[in-house]
């Protein structure tokens, strides 16, 4: 009858694993972790490119700010405390370093900006990350409960 139980010759002991089953559990595992391993490597290609893309922008800015503030410095700071230099009664000197402060608080606001656009556009790497924890931690998962049994009778 349907209804009815059916009776194994196990008696209610487990039964032992094949030698081929655990081949194929650890095949089967292989499998699973080269997938999520080439997962993991697309995903992380495609946080790296779309990290390129929001960094080329502030790397760019920052670039060439660099360059024109070393390229035009040396003149410009120059004929900027000779003209402050001629029109007030501040010396040489004097006139050249207030130029020279005011020029160094520019750069660094300008490399500030630069460097918190391009610290930003890191955070694609977020998704790569979080995921790779997810992976790692289903491996542990597996790996501690790959050998118990789900706790029910075999009939």
């Amino acid at each position: 009858m349907v209804d009815q139980a059916s009776v194994s010759r196990s008696n209610g002991a487990q039964s032992k694993a094949t030698p081929l089953g655990v081949v194929s559990n650890i095949a089967d595992f292989g499998n699973d972790i080269a997938t999520l391993v080439e997962l993991q490597a697309k995903l992380t290609v495609h946080d790296a490119k779309e990290t390129v893309a929001k960094a080329t922008i502030p790397v760019i800015v920052l670039g060439v700010g660099t360059a024109l503030a070393l390229a035009s410095l040396p003149v410009i700071l120059l004929g900027v405390a000779d003209l402050i230099a001629s029109n007030t009664r501040i010396s040489d000197g004097a006139a050249r370093l207030i130029v020279g402060l005011s020029a160094l608080v520019l750069a660094s606001l300008a490399a500030y900006l630069g460097l918190r656009g391009s610290t930003a556009s890191l955070a694609s790497f977020r998704r790569s990350n979080e995921e790779l924890t997810r992976n790692i931690s289903w491996i542990r998962t597996v790996l501690v409960h790959s050998g118990r049994t789900a706790g029910r009778r075999q009939v």
